[in-house]
Protein backbone atom coordinates (compact mmCIF):
# COMPACT_ATOMS: atom_id res chain seq x y z
CA UNK A 1 0.00 0.00 0.00
CA UNK A 2 1.19 3.28 -0.84
CA UNK A 3 0.15 6.58 0.98
CA UNK A 4 -0.14 10.18 0.91
CA UNK A 5 -1.26 12.88 2.78
CA UNK A 6 -3.30 14.65 1.54
CA UNK A 7 -4.13 17.80 4.18
CA UNK A 8 -2.72 18.12 7.97
CA UNK A 9 -3.31 20.29 11.20
CA UNK A 10 -6.27 19.71 13.20
CA UNK A 11 -8.19 17.14 10.51
CA UNK A 12 -6.00 15.19 8.68
CA UNK A 13 -6.59 13.26 5.50
CA UNK A 14 -5.25 10.55 3.85
CA UNK A 15 -5.21 8.95 -0.02
CA UNK A 16 -4.49 5.28 0.92
CA UNK A 17 -3.83 3.38 -2.86
CA UNK A 18 -3.65 -0.63 -2.29
CA UNK A 19 -2.40 -2.60 -4.79
CA UNK A 20 -2.87 -6.03 -6.49
CA UNK A 21 -2.55 -8.71 -3.29
CA UNK A 22 -2.64 -5.98 -0.58
CA UNK A 23 -4.77 -7.26 2.56
CA UNK A 24 -7.21 -5.02 3.39
CA UNK A 25 -8.33 -5.32 7.10
CA UNK A 26 -4.54 -5.62 8.34
CA UNK A 27 -3.11 -2.98 6.11
CA UNK A 28 -5.68 -0.57 7.73
CA UNK A 29 -5.17 -1.68 11.35
CA UNK A 30 -1.15 -1.11 10.79
CA UNK A 31 -1.84 2.25 9.10
CA UNK A 32 -4.00 3.30 12.02
CA UNK A 33 -1.22 1.88 14.69
CA UNK A 34 1.54 3.84 12.81
CA UNK A 35 0.06 6.50 12.50
CA UNK A 36 -1.83 6.52 16.35
CA UNK A 37 -5.46 7.27 14.67
CA UNK A 38 -7.47 7.91 17.29
CA UNK A 39 -10.73 8.85 15.40
CA UNK A 40 -11.24 8.25 12.09
CA UNK A 41 -13.70 7.58 9.03
CA UNK A 42 -12.92 6.40 5.81
CA UNK A 43 -14.55 5.33 2.62
CA UNK A 44 -13.22 3.30 -0.56
CA UNK A 45 -13.71 1.81 -3.80
CA UNK A 46 -11.57 -0.49 -6.06
CA UNK A 47 -11.88 -4.32 -6.35
CA UNK A 48 -11.10 -7.68 -5.20
CA UNK A 49 -10.07 -11.21 -5.98
CA UNK A 50 -11.27 -12.77 -2.87
CA UNK A 51 -12.96 -11.53 -0.07
CA UNK A 52 -14.31 -13.06 3.65
CA UNK A 53 -17.19 -11.40 5.21
CA UNK A 54 -19.18 -11.36 8.48
CA UNK A 55 -22.63 -11.40 9.39
CA UNK A 56 -23.17 -10.89 13.00
CA UNK A 57 -24.88 -12.99 14.54
CA UNK A 58 -26.57 -11.75 18.32
CA UNK A 59 -28.06 -15.04 19.24
CA UNK A 60 -24.34 -16.50 19.20
CA UNK A 61 -22.63 -13.70 19.90
CA UNK A 62 -20.27 -13.81 17.08
CA UNK A 63 -19.78 -13.39 12.87
CA UNK A 64 -20.97 -15.90 10.71
CA UNK A 65 -18.64 -16.01 8.04
CA UNK A 66 -19.73 -15.72 4.49
CA UNK A 67 -16.69 -15.99 2.10
CA UNK A 68 -16.47 -14.47 -1.65
CA UNK A 69 -13.85 -16.48 -3.57
CA UNK A 70 -14.31 -14.43 -6.88
CA UNK A 71 -13.18 -10.99 -8.36
CA UNK A 72 -15.77 -8.14 -7.07
CA UNK A 73 -16.17 -4.38 -7.57
CA UNK A 74 -16.18 -2.69 -4.17
CA UNK A 75 -19.33 -0.13 -4.65
CA UNK A 76 -18.89 1.02 -1.28
CA UNK A 77 -16.46 0.26 1.38
CA UNK A 78 -17.02 2.57 4.85
CA UNK A 79 -15.87 2.46 8.35
CA UNK A 80 -13.85 3.93 11.35
CA UNK A 81 -10.74 4.25 13.54
CA UNK A 82 -11.34 3.69 17.27
CA UNK A 83 -9.30 3.11 20.36
CA UNK A 84 -9.71 -0.03 22.58
CA UNK A 85 -7.67 0.11 24.70
CA UNK A 86 -4.36 1.77 23.70
CA UNK A 87 -4.51 0.16 20.01
CA UNK A 88 -6.35 1.54 17.21
CA UNK A 89 -9.29 -0.75 16.10
CA UNK A 90 -10.79 -0.57 12.39
CA UNK A 91 -14.05 -1.38 11.68
CA UNK A 92 -15.23 -1.70 8.25
CA UNK A 93 -18.64 -2.82 6.24
CA UNK A 94 -18.47 -3.26 2.49
CA UNK A 95 -21.14 -3.71 -0.50
CA UNK A 96 -19.66 -5.80 -3.04
CA UNK A 97 -20.59 -6.46 -6.80
CA UNK A 98 -20.61 -9.47 -8.31
CA UNK A 99 -20.08 -10.59 -12.38
CA UNK A 100 -24.10 -10.75 -13.02
CA UNK A 101 -24.99 -7.47 -10.98
CA UNK A 102 -26.16 -8.59 -7.85
CA UNK A 103 -24.31 -7.24 -4.66
CA UNK A 104 -23.53 -8.95 -1.33
CA UNK A 105 -22.47 -7.16 1.98
CA UNK A 106 -21.57 -7.39 5.14
CA UNK A 107 -18.85 -6.43 8.02
CA UNK A 108 -15.08 -6.52 6.68
CA UNK A 109 -13.38 -9.56 7.99
CA UNK A 110 -10.56 -10.08 4.93
CA UNK A 111 -10.08 -9.04 1.70
CA UNK A 112 -7.54 -9.33 -0.90
CA UNK A 113 -7.42 -6.19 -3.28
CA UNK A 114 -7.13 -6.76 -7.27
CA UNK A 115 -6.52 -4.55 -8.49
CA UNK A 116 -6.84 -1.95 -6.87
CA UNK A 117 -8.48 -0.11 -3.52
CA UNK A 118 -8.73 3.81 -3.49
CA UNK A 119 -9.49 4.71 0.32
CA UNK A 120 -9.51 8.51 1.30
CA UNK A 121 -9.29 8.59 5.48
CA UNK A 122 -9.63 11.59 7.10
CA UNK A 123 -8.81 11.97 10.86
CA UNK A 124 -10.53 13.90 13.35
CA UNK A 125 -8.98 16.45 16.18
CA UNK A 126 -10.58 14.36 18.46
CA UNK A 127 -10.52 10.82 19.72
CA UNK A 128 -13.35 7.57 19.98
CA UNK A 129 -12.97 4.93 22.97
CA UNK A 130 -14.28 1.36 22.43
CA UNK A 131 -15.27 -0.67 25.17
CA UNK A 132 -16.11 -4.34 25.30
CA UNK A 133 -20.50 -4.53 25.83
CA UNK A 134 -20.99 -7.54 27.75
CA UNK A 135 -24.73 -7.91 26.38
CA UNK A 136 -23.03 -8.06 22.51
CA UNK A 137 -19.72 -9.32 23.33
CA UNK A 138 -18.50 -6.45 21.12
CA UNK A 139 -15.94 -4.03 21.48
CA UNK A 140 -18.48 -0.57 20.86
CA UNK A 141 -17.95 3.15 20.66
CA UNK A 142 -18.84 4.29 24.20
CA UNK A 143 -19.47 8.35 24.41
CA UNK A 144 -19.11 9.31 27.76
Amino acid sequence: MRWKLLSSGDKATYALIFESGDEVVETMKTFANEHSLKASSFKAVGAFSEAMLGYFDYTIKDYKKIPVNEQVEVLSLIGDVALYGDESQVHIHVVLGRENGNAIGGHLLQAKVHPTLEVILEESPSYLQKRMDEETGLALIVID
